[in-house]
């Protein structure tokens, strides 16, 4: 089957964890697949169009609304996805609607866990390989407060 990559699609830890935007087509549900991802985190209110076409890809349906920051616990749900599959050698990809800012909140979470790094480095590393990301100011409080949580 044709697969062709998202919008905004890339690599934040590859072969561990990608951010994109909402997914529409079969075709980039397949793409996915071809890159190793088994598991696909929704942000959005509404699960994504499509997503049953490709049974191997498990949807997670995390309902954040749009533009604002993600809740400790459903921080600490995101990571735990990430950890069950990356331990089984699985790929996660996550997304909201753009890819942007509940996207970006998440994975700016995810190094600030895997790397060690501190929230406004995490914040700035996620906007470097994803321009725009993390777009309002309680999003970059929910990266820091995580960061003062976790260290």
């Amino acid at each position: 089957m044709a697969s062709t990559p998202p919008k905004n699609f890339s690599w934040v830890d590859p072969g561990k964890v990608a951010g994109l935007a909402l997914p529409r087509m079969t075709a980039e549900y397949q793409y996915l697949l071809d890159q190793g991802i088994q598991h696909l985190v929704c942000l959005c209110e509404c699960k994504p169009p499509n997503y049953d076409t490709c049974p191997k890809l498990q949807l997670h349906h995390i309902k954040i609304n749009d533009f604002t920051p993600p809740s400790p616990s459903q921080i600490d749900k995101f990571l735990a996805i990430v950890d069950d599959a990356n331990s089984k050698g699985e790929g996660v990809a996550v997304h909201c609607m753009h890819g942007h800012g509940r996207t970006g909140t998440m994975l700016a979470c995810y190094l600030v866990k895997t790397r060690k790094m501190a929230g406004i480095d995490a914040i700035n590393e996620i906007r470097r390989l994803r321009s725009g990301s993390i777009e309002t100011h309680d999003q970059e409080k929910a990266v820091v407060q995580f960061y003062q949580r976790i260290k």
